[in-house]
């Protein structure tokens, strides 16, 4: 009997949905020494399914080694904020399933639900991919080059590691936008329209795999696509200020000719040069770029090695393409993004970065 012990699982999925299987190692918390393995192919289902049915194999085994105390560790940070209580369970196919977890979670005398990088995660990782090797019918020399986690970019690029992947999600209609107005700090809200787009988009998105946050800027607009998106994937949005879009000063609500009569000379150069400020105490792009870098940074940080989806506006979504990309400020005007577009950049921890997608609304319809 063992009164402390570690429960490493993983779960994967080769399509999502597709072949799963999982993996759970117990360990004696004192030692590390190995107690039990367990590990199943389950047939097709999602990747969220797969990590699920490792987390029961792995609580499931350490109930039957009289376990008193447990600490869980997984990669997928979607399970462990469910299981901890800050997220909530929307899913229908993972409701039973988290359930199930909590009712076995409730036999020991205390749980720690801990997440780690998916590097730290090798002994399940492994464990899953053995799983669905054996059910596909695999030699263990074919795992490395099937296993849905390992992240092999291009040879060329020079990268290393498990990238952090943001989804950019620009948000739906709003009637500023129909009138084709400028519309940064102003608080507009989606027209019908912009719903529609909002639930399209996020049925397009409930379909990725380990979503470690939902993030938006604090504006209505924002907020009403990213919510829409946080319910279909069954997590809690949040908002960060550094997502919002550019303070276009004594211009909001102005369209492009408006602006460009009430202040020709000031807006060729605010065209010109992105150092240069709206009137009326507005933003230049060389402002906004800075702080959705931080904001990048900080979300980097926080959630490295997962998938993000970032809802935000025009000017900061093209500020993170032009930080994938490498390149200089003449981006900001010669990229279109439709609005509830998806692009796609992933960073990675070396300083390389790749932009997988741009302005995507096959979506839509």
């Amino acid at each position: 009997m063992t009164s402390r012990v570690v429960i490493e699982a993983d779960g994967g999925s080769r399509g999502n949905p597709g072949p799963a299987g999982y993996g759970a190692v117990v360990l004696d918390a004192a030692t590390g020494e190995v107690l039990a393995e367990r590990s199943e192919g389950i047939g097709v289902a999602t990747n969220n399914v797969a990590e699920y049915q490792g987390l029961i194999a792995g609580l499931t085994a350490a109930v039957s080694l009289g376990a008193d105390t447990v600490e869980v560790r997984m990669d997928s940070k979607l399970v462990i904020e469910q299981m901890a209580g800050r997220w909530k369970v929307k899913h229908p196919a993972m409701q039973p399933l988290a359930a199930e977890a909590k009712r076995l979670a409730s036999r020991f005398g205390g749980v720690r639900w801990t997440w780690i990088p998916r590097e730290r995660n090798k002994r399940a990782d492994r464990l899953a991919n053995e799983a669905m090797d054996t059910q596909a019918g695999k030699a263990p020399a074919d795992r490395e080059r099937s296993a849905p986690k390992l992240v092999a970019p291009p040879s060329w690029t020079g990268a290393t590691g498990v990238p952090t992947r943001l989804v950019l999600l620009r948000h739906g209609q709003t009637q500023l936008s129909v009138e084709r107005r400028y519309s940064g700090r102003g608080d507009a809200v989606l027209t019908e329209e912009g719903q529609r787009q909002a639930v399209v988009a996020a049925r397009r998105l409930a379909k990725l795999d380990d979503v470690a946050a939902v993030v938006s800027s604090p504006l209505t607009r924002t907020v009403q696509t990213a919510r829409a998106v946080a319910d279909a994937l069954g997590v809690e949005p949040t908002t960060l200020d550094g997502l919002t879009e550019t303070d276009f000063g004594a211009w909001e609500g102005l369209t492009f000719a408006e602006a460009a009569e009430r202040d020709p000379e000031l807006h060729r150069s605010w065209l010109a040069d992105t150092s240069v400020t709206p009137p009326g105490d507005g933003e230049s792009f060389d402002a906004v770029h800075r702080r959705v870098r931080r904001c990048r940074d900080d979300l980097i940080a926080r959630h490295g090695g997962s998938t993000i989806v970032v809802v935000s506006h025009v000017t900061p979504i093209k500020a993170l393409l032009r930080m994938a990309l490498d390149v200089g400020p003449s981006l900001l005007f010669r990229l279109h993004l439709d609005l509830a577009s998806v692009s796609v950049a992933e960073f990675y921890s070396d300083g390389h970065a790749s932009v997988r997608l741009v302005n995507d609304t096959s979506h839509l319809g």
